[in-house]
């Protein structure tokens, strides 16, 4: 069974429980799986898809195949923008310059997600994290260590570039960097 057919029975099965609290309870009321506390669903089921224009950054995206990280920089007063941006907010200059960035940091911040947004609810808990890079920017993206007791503050982390199986595309994260 495919991840879509399972995720799609998951729901199914979700709707008819939904559907027999209501019938038995007069209320969108079922217990969570994981811990047991109740959970109300809404009957309105909400889809969101963006189509947002990334001309301006096609670059980054670019750069994304070559399993490259990009920001953007004020010629004028140095500023570094992740994710890249072509108008500085410091200096009000357009036209920022590309550059690649290291990947290289240190792990701020991190914590396991075990609540998740609907659209990631059929995936098994994961770990997002804060990378400060040696450029001296953050970063917010997933880590690939799936043990949390495995992670500190301050450690050395690489922020590479992977096609992250569930959705097929491809994406930044945070690896923990081998001594």
């Amino acid at each position: 069974m495919s991840q879509k057919e399972a995720f799609d029975q998951f729901l199914k099965s979700l709707d008819e429980a939904v559907k027999e609290a209501k019938r038995a309870i007069k209320l969108p009321l079922i217990p969570d799986q994981k811990t047991g506390r109740l959970l109300w669903i809404s009957n309105r089921e909400l889809r969101l898809r963006y189509a947002i224009s990334v001309d301006s950054n096609k670059k980054f995206y670019e750069a994304l195949l070559d399993g490259k990280l990009l920001a953007t920089k004020c010629p004028t007063c140095g500023a570094l923008y992740f994710p890249p941006q072509d108008y500085c907010n410091r200096c009000k200059k357009q036209g920022l310059q590309w550059v690649e960035l290291s990947g290289e940091g240190e792990l701020l911040s991190y914590t396991k997600v075990v609540v998740k947004p609907y659209s990631f609810s059929h995936l098994e808990d994961y770990i997002v994290g804060i990378a400060k890079l040696k450029e001296g920017i953050n970063i917010l993206a997933w880590v690939s260590e799936k043990d949390v007791s495995k992670l500190k503050r301050g450690m050395k982390v690489n922020v590479r570039v992977k096609e992250r199986e569930e959705e097929g595309y491809l994406v930044y994260e945070i690896v923990p960097a081998q001594d």
